[in-house]
């Protein structure tokens, strides 16, 4: 059976990274590359990062698992000669920082991919290697501020609450490796590597909460127009209730689960009207309807009204701390933790990684290694692979995929391979449309909708009907991969277990997430990204100011796009000597605890050995500046930062110095002394700094069918030999059944004409 080790077993990995971008190689370090890091005598500076543990750092432990270790002397020039020689025999180089490690060894990341035409390169740094911030450093808290996350977050009035601390590097690494993995799979095809240079920033941006990206269904409670430049609106569309024990969140998005919450609170005449069924109608009631559950709540346990809700069809979840996760019978009964020892006598609880591939956890097998534990070498000699094309085209072109996926995990999933070539044919039922089909009162299509789903084929088909799983079968058998989103056990209900599937197309890559994965306790319960959020203890720790943010279902989109392409790189390596196509399956509670890996794990020690825990001492705060709610953040990391700050202020206090400069000139001085800062940006400011890039991060997308133009992302990373992707506008539903049916089925036009009169097909 294929396992999630196997999946990029021949990929060559050479790491020179540090700090942040160490998740980046242990990434595909899960997923079975070999992944040696090369350290000068001395050590990766990351061996040192806090939070530690009996002097060992926590974050490098725990994100340079399954990889090897060499040290190379940069002052050696037999040493030198020999990282050129690995470079030469790997596929994947990936560099950090600015200059990077590479320079020491008088070499970059550029250099070397014009050095070896096969080489895909990637340098992740701050703000990438040119532009004006190119010198300028950044934090966790800092690219919360500057990617707009921030201007979302807290209450409505008085200071914005940072997101907890992690998020934003370990997201910026999964686009990372995202990016990287399609050079490669770009370089399989045409034989041409690539150069990567990869910005933070912009992942950030793009991948996090964007701006300028798919939003969840509760935005349309709110009026359309404009953006709003303020602060969070008082109004929680995701509310939080206290009850006997704790607190519970509901999340409550269409109309059956409003009627399963109607009936829950004993049909209170008020509610009975129709009109309720449309979130907007509910959002004009919602402080009274609040009132009436919260009222429901307050005797009860979190366990009694989670039990209660499910059996009413009411999406909720308890709001749990972080050491109530760790301890959950969910992920232990799962085995989504695992217990290793990250120094001596020291045993920690650590997540196993994102994903899972044909039911079994992929993810920590080896703990980090120790400084030159392995020598200068290839774990075995390289594979050679004849180019499938020598072309220079989209890199995913040639690959169909039949996308079942829905909201906003699932739309992005669909979106990454059709933005990148891949033919997406997203099948859709009349009965059950997708939630981000949802508009306001005159808009034929959503916002969310024409993000998420452009450059797909849109096929309307009733796969509950015998001719519907029919058709079905029939374009399955015609795929590359299969995406889904449902709930654990819908597809099998349907007729199309992963075994049916595997039988009608031995070579088909079948990609799932779900909100708790597809086996254990939790499973069969209903969820989205709030209730993952309040039960993963991601709440809590953001201090219970998660309500606008729509993470972590952006992330869930490129952590199974990377299970994918990972299974289909394998799959086509393997050739036709054997079926070797995969499943994967994305947990996005899973997803929470990884992104939060070092947080959690801390914690987890610090409970068990207080005395041996040296906790990070830096302190990441957002201050007041000159104007309206304008703010900028502030960290400083350590001694150093601490003097720095003082002869750049003087005996000022720090808020007091901020208040007297506007957010940019604060933020500025500050990083010219070397200390990270950065502005609370809006999402105005987001998009005028993203289009000073060469080329700029955002281009206008149009649909015919909406009256202005939508800034959307050309590309997880700007690349040297890739094109950006096309802008073909989202379909209306069953746009392309007619066409599909000629092209993909090969059925004639009377065959059509009756399955639609059936009502087997629909069209737009």
């Amino acid at each position: 059976m294929v396992t999630g080790d196997h999946l990029l077993a021949p990929l060559r990995v050479l790491d020179l990274s540090s700090g942040g971008a160490d998740a980046v190689t242990r990434i595909l370090a899960d997923l079975g590359a070999d992944v040696l890091k090369v350290e000068g005598p001395d050590g990766s500076p990351a061996r040192a990062e806090p939070p530690t543990v009996v002097g060992v750092s926590i974050p490098f432990a725990l994100h340079n698992a399954n990889k090897r270790a060499t040290v190379l002397d940069p002052a050696e020039g037999s040493d030198r000669r020999r990282l050129i020689e690995l470079a030469g025999d790997a596929d994947i180089v990936v560099d950090s920082g600015v200059p990077g490690s590479l320079a020491a060894y008088g070499t970059s990341c550029a250099e070397l991919a014009d050095r070896f035409q096969h080489l895909v390169t990637l340098s992740v740094t701050d703000f990438g290697l040119t532009g004006a911030r190119a010198t300028w450093q950044a934090t966790d808290a800092v690219l919360y501020a500057l990617s707009g996350a921030l201007s979302r977050s807290g209450p409505t009035t008085g200071a914005p609450v940072l997101p907890p601390d992690g998020i934003a590097s370990a997201t910026a690494a999964v686009q990372a490796a995202w990016a990287v993995l399609v050079a490669y799979y770009h370089r399989l095809r045409c034989g041409r590597g690539d150069y990567l240079d990869f910005s933070r920033l912009d992942a950030v941006v793009t991948t996090l909460d964007p701006a300028f990206g798919t939003q969840g269904q509760a935005t349309l409670a709110r009026p359309g127009g404009q953006r709003w430049r303020g602060r969070p609106r008082n109004q929680d569309p995701y509310p939080i209730f206290p009850c006997r024990d704790g607190h519970v969140r509901i999340c409550l998005l269409s109309p059956r689960q409003w009627r399963g919450l109607r009936a829950w609170l004993g049909e209170p005449e008020q509610f009975q009207d129709p009109k309720f069924d449309k979130i907007v109608a509910r959002y004009g009631a919602w402080t009274e309807i609040c009132a009436l559950f919260g009222a429901l709540c307050a005797d009860q346990t979190m366990d009694e009204l989670v039990s209660a809700g499910q059996a009413h069809g009411v999406p909720i979840a308890a709001v749990l701390t972080a050491g109530e996760v760790l301890s959950s019978e969910h992920f232990t009964a799962v085995g989504a933790l695992v217990d290793t020892e990250l120094a001596s006598d020291i045993t920690a609880t650590m997540p196993v990684g994102y994903l899972t591939v044909n039911g079994l956890h992929t993810g920590f097998r080896t703990a980090a290694p120790a400084l030159g534990h392995d020598p200068a070498q290839w774990r075995a000699p390289a594979e050679t692979i004849a180019p499938a094309e020598q072309s220079g085209g989209l890199p995913l072109a040639g690959l169909r995929i039949i996308d079942l996926g829905v909201i906003v995990a699932g739309g992005e999933l669909s979106r990454l391979f059709g933005d990148l070539g891949a033919e997406v044919i997203k099948v859709e039922s009349a009965q059950f449309p997708d939630g981000l089909r949802q508009t306001r009162e005159g808009q034929p299509i959503s916002d969310s909708f024409a993000w998420a789903h452009r450059n797909n084929y849109g096929f309307g088909l009733e796969l509950r009907s015998p001719q519907g799983a029919e058709i079905f079968a029939a374009l399955v058998s015609e795929a590359d991969a299969l995406f889904a989103n449902f709930k654990p056990g819908t597809l099998a209900a349907l007729g199309f277990s992963a075994e049916r599937l595997r039988e009608l197309n031995p070579r088909l890559v079948l990609a799932e997430s779900s909100a708790f994965g597809d086996t254990g306790p939790w499973s069969t319960r209903m969820g989205y990204g709030p209730l993952v959020r309040a039960t993963t203890g991601l709440t809590r720790l953001w201090d219970f100011y998660d309500a606008t943010t729509i993470f972590p279902d952006h992330v869930v989109g490129r952590i199974t796009a990377i299970g994918a392409l990972a299974a289909l790189i394998h799959r086509d390596c393997a050739g036709d000597e054997a079926p070797a196509a995969a499943r994967i399956h994305v947990s996005q509670a899973e997803v929470v605890v990884n992104q939060l890996d070092t947080t959690y794990v801390t914690q987890g020690l610090q409970s068990t050995f207080p005395d041996l825990v040296d906790a990070d001492t830096g302190r990441h705060a957002v201050y007041p500046c000159v104007g309206d709610d304008e703010w900028c953040v502030i960290s400083v990391r350590n001694d150093a930062d601490r003097t720095a700050l003082a002869t750049v202020i003087g005996d000022a206090e720090l808020a007091d110095w901020t208040a007297a400069r506007s957010p940019v000139q604060a933020s500025a001085l500050l990083q010219e002394a070397g200390i990270p800062a950065g502005p609370m940006n809006r999402a105005s400011d987001v998009y005028a700094e993203a289009q000073q890039g060469v080329p700029p991060l955002f281009t206008d997308m149009t649909h015919p069918l909406i009256e202005h133009p939508l800034p959307t992302e050309t590309g997880p990373v700007r690349y040297r030999h890739i094109p950006p992707g096309p802008l073909r506008p989202a379909p209306m539903p069953g746009e392309h059944t007619r066409e599909i049916c000629h092209t993909v089925l090969g059925l004639a036009e009377d065959d059509i004409d009756r399955l639609i009169a059936d009502g087997v097909l629909f069209t737009s």
